[in-house]
């Protein structure tokens, strides 16, 4: 098939690149270009930038494809440029959404693709949400062929995975084990929680590509490995050759110390998700999903350790770290828990 990617060198996407291309198929990276060095060999790489839609059409001029992927469309803002964009270019296109935008909280712990979507903590989620709503009523008014991808926690190379880390700077956990420090748990470390390796998600999504029976449809791609927090928490920790020092901290007591944990912990990590794979599975029978979490992660240590320019720490994150543990420690009996009617 011929292939593009809006993207394609991210963290999900450039596992998903490097095995379109293993499988013969002929893909083109649109983007600016940054990220290169994540490009399988052998994808083609088309320069530019996917928000200003009039060079990017000009860009894209004379193409078509059998199926477009959107691995940066966070807003229905860009959901109707890629409507406007690709509607006469492609037999298929992908969009990229979020477990993120199933409820929360979950009326149940097992989560279909029927389970509804509400998320009222995260702004990230009800745009994802309301971009899914625009390409679904594209597709049922105008035919346009939408499939709606929605990954959980998926980890890489690139990605140390954790509930508290430093985004740009995720080899500060690793650090902070390795020299004995105190690491947050969110809650009692006991919810459950599903990692997934980004090899995992590819062989699941590249089945779905020219699948014109997946048009109209909505799929997450998930390991069906469960783990607690403290499991998973554990397993970093013998990645990294050292037992976690694991201080249990309220979701709640994170959300009121620090807004940017609302979105993140009380509308995502903080309720237990199982997913069913039972959708893929019926549309790409081949799927399944072989990386142990204990194992992915210490392929993770090694890869950073393998390019010492990414084992970088960050010191106002352990710094923000240290402020939390300390307060918590404080003001454990008398901290106000934020509510659903408070947000």
């Amino acid at each position: 098939m011929k292939l593009l990617f809006i993207g394609g060198t991210g963290l999900i996407s450039e596992a998903v690149s490097k095995l379109a291309v293993e499988q013969g198929h002929e893909l083109y990276l649109f983007n600016r270009g940054l990220r290169n060095e994540w490009a399988p060999e052998g994808a083609r790489i088309i320069q530019g930038d996917i928000r200003d839609r009039e060079a990017a059409a000009a860009a894209l001029e004379g193409y078509e494809f059998d199926a477009v992927v959107d691995w940066i469309s966070f807003t229905p803002a860009h959901a109707q440029t890629d409507i406007e964009l690709f509607r006469h270019r492609t037999r298929q296109f992908i969009y990229i959404s979020s477990a993120s935008a199933y409820q929360k909280p979950p009326q149940h712990y097992i989560v279909t693709e029927e389970t509804p979507l509400a998320n009222p903590f995260w702004q990230y989620s009800r745009d994802k949400i309301a971009s899914e709503e625009l390409f679904m009523e594209a597709y049922r008014s105008s035919g346009f062929p939408v499939t709606i991808v929605r990954p959980s926690f998926t980890y890489g190379d690139s990605m140390i995975p954790a509930s508290v880390n430093s985004w740009r700077h995720p080899w500060s956990l690793i650090d902070r084990i390795r020299r004995g420090q105190k690491i947050i748990v969110h809650g009692d470390g006991t919810s459950l929680w599903t990692m997934t390796h980004n090899t995992d998600l590819a062989k699941g999504f590249v089945g779905l590509l020219g699948n014109s029976e997946a048009i109209g449809e909505a799929f997450h791609i998930t390991s069906d490995e469960v783990l607690s927090w403290n499991q998973i928490y554990a397993a970093i920790g013998a990645a990294a050759g050292a037992e976690p020092i694991l201080v249990p901290v309220s979701s709640d007591f994170l959300a009121a110390f620090d807004k940017d944990y609302i979105g993140g912990l009380l509308g995502d990590k903080a309720v237990s998700s199982v997913f069913d794979n039972s959708k893929i599975k019926r549309f790409v029978p081949d799927f399944k999903a072989t990386v142990p979490f204990a194992e992915g992660i210490k392929r993770t240590v090694a890869s950073f350790e393998s390019r010492p320019d990414a084992c970088t720490v960050d010191a106002a994150w352990n710094e923000h770290v240290d402020q939390i543990l300390a307060a918590y420690e404080s003001a454990k009996p008398t901290y106000t828990a934020i509510k659903f009617g408070s947000l």
